[in-house]
């Protein structure tokens, strides 16, 4: 998830490393804390796979490295986003890193449709945290207060997610429809 959050922003442009830092902290810092070992490896593991290049600049105070994606970096970020593997349509920390790039699929919104479509079917699945006797159970089948808790929760996001993911699919598919109307 770090490299494709990596490769997201230098979609946007050239950006120094703290200012790198400053972003993938900003999306994912609140669930995984970013730290110096973690980062620096993964920009080299983009750059040594021709994803990212790396330009040393004169800065203010001393040389910086400034970060840009090559042609392969952004081919690669938009292959996966148009084809997400399934830990970032089934985990929702990928799903919303997926969510904070899909945008740039913007000439293609069939393909961004089909990715909300994956999310919507993953919902739409019966599930739940806790089972018995191999059936799911509810909020309102759960005695303990803290397991009702998540169980609710989970409830009222779903049910917000559900509404916005169809609605925003009706819009994408009425944007289908007006571009194969006007060609």
């Amino acid at each position: 998830m770090l490299e494709f959050a990596i490769l997201g922003f230098l979609f946007e442009g050239r950006l120094h490393g703290y200012e790198l830092r400053k972003r993938l902290a900003a999306l994912t810092g609140h669930v995984r804390p970013l730290s110096d070992g973690t980062l620096y490896p993964a920009i080299k593991r983009l750059v040594d796979g021709e994803l990212v290049v790396k330009n040393l600049e004169a800065g203010t105070a001393a040389p910086r490295h400034m970060l840009e994606l090559t042609e392969a970096g952004r081919a690669k970020l938009l292959r996966v986003l148009a084809e997400p593997d399934d830990v970032f349509i089934t985990d929702e920390n990928h799903w919303f890193c997926l969510l904070a790039f899909l945008r740039y699929l913007d000439d293609n919104p069939t393909a961004q449709a089909a990715v909300l479509r994956r999310r919507l079917d993953f919902l739409t699945a019966p599930a739940s945290f806790f089972y018995e006797d191999g059936r799911a159970l509810s909020a309102e089948d759960v005695a303990d207060p803290f397991r009702r808790g998540m169980l609710q929760i989970a409830r009222v996001t779903s049910r917000t997610e559900l509404e916005w993911l169809k609605a925003t699919i009706a819009e994408l598919d009425d944007q289908n429809r007006s571009a194969r109307v006007g060609n």
